[in-house]
């Protein structure tokens, strides 16, 4: 199929095609796309900004990544910092570096995935900026969110006894990832393959599809529950854990036999003859949310839909253990994804 060439609207025609029939969702956005910058009104709101930078190459394969899917998942990943907070997204800036090789179908399809996010998690798309680009394709997507002040969630609150809790399972976004770098050597050169993935499908959604956790954060505000310290597992358990031992001063002690792991996760780990619990320590991209909570809360979590306690803070002397099902005890280590 022909491409339309992105020089035929130019770089303002371009951004009024992408974005001229967005529709905003908050009373606090007062000026979205159109003008030198946003304009949001929160009164007594606390403003929450997180931004994400994705490179071609880096972050990302279009091998395997049709772009629809990857416009969803850039802006899911941000909002997912948000909920991290115990916030609410409501708005993101949007600014594309795009190669020669893109045509203005392409970049519709990944607007495409980028309006559907906003639609599936009620945010404005207020802004951007797009750009020639001499590298491949590059996604910077800034979130813009708000937070109650005294339900803000840090890093740095977890308190000794605290206990410990995961939302839904770890490492299926990383076995998706092993199985479509498989796929892609296996098939390499050949025109059109159609690998077959029945059976699969768990774990390449939550690499191409991932979603944020709005409904944990949903839940914990019905139960009346604001947790001490939360962070998302963006970069695998082993590093968050580590980021809130870091920041919080405390030890952790969690036990390899909690750590929820789904079975298309565990066949595929066999399949490929890796480990398992290393795989849904230092995976990554989960985007599950990391969080703990007073010890006294703990039937009250137990009983939460999706959430399982891995364990509790420690005094920061004992450091950051992972008790094996043998109940041997390892130090554990951040393993987990690094960009530079």
């Amino acid at each position: 199929m022909s491409k339309t060439e992105i020089s035929t609207l130019g770089e303002f025609g371009l951004i009024r095609h992408l974005t001229e029939k967005i529709k905003m969702h908050h009373r606090s956005t007062l000026k979205g796309v159109g003008d030198d910058a946003a304009v949001l009104d929160y009164h007594d709101k606390k403003t929450l900004v997180s931004t994400d930078l994705l490179l071609e190459g880096i972050h990302f394969d279009l091998t395997y990544v049709p772009l629809k899917h990857l416009g969803y998942k850039s802006a899911v990943v941000n909002f997912s910092d948000i909920y991290a907070m115990n916030g609410k997204p409501c708005q993101i800036t949007v600014s594309i570096g795009i190669s020669g090789r893109f045509g203005i179908e392409d970049i519709e399809e990944i607007y495409a995935g980028i309006n559907h996010a906003c639609e599936v998690y009620g945010v404005d798309l207020v802004g951007g900026d797009t750009s020639s680009s001499l590298t491949g394709l590059v996604i910077c997507i800034t979130c813009i969110g708000e937070g109650e002040t005294s339900k803000i969630t840090y890093r740095s609150g977890a308190k000794e006894n605290d206990l410990l809790c995961v939302s839904g399972d770890l490492g299926a976004a990383y076995m998706g990832l092993q199985l479509l770098e498989r796929e892609k050597h296996v098939f390499k050169g050949e025109a059109d393959f159609r690998p077959d993935f029945s059976g699969k499908e768990y774990i390449l959604e939550r690499q191409l599809k991932p979603e944020a956790r709005r409904d944990i954060v949903e839940m914990l505000e019905r139960e009346n529950i604001v947790p001490t310290s939360m962070i998302d597992v963006s970069d695998g358990l082993s590093s968050e854990l580590f980021h809130i031992s870091k920041e919080s001063n405390a030890g952790i002690r969690i036990f390899e036999d909690r750590i929820p792991i789904d079975y298309q996760t565990a066949v595929m780990a066999e399949t490929f003859n890796m480990n398992l619990v290393s795989a849904a320590l230092n995976g990554g991209e989960d985007y599950e949310l990391l969080f703990t909570v007073p010890l006294g809360l703990h039937d009250k979590v137990d009983a939460m839909k999706g959430v399982k306690i891995i364990g509790h803070i420690t005094k920061p002397e004992y450091g950051n253990i992972l008790v094996g099902r043998d109940g041997g005890e390892i130090k554990l280590k951040a393993q987990g994804w690094r960009s530079l």
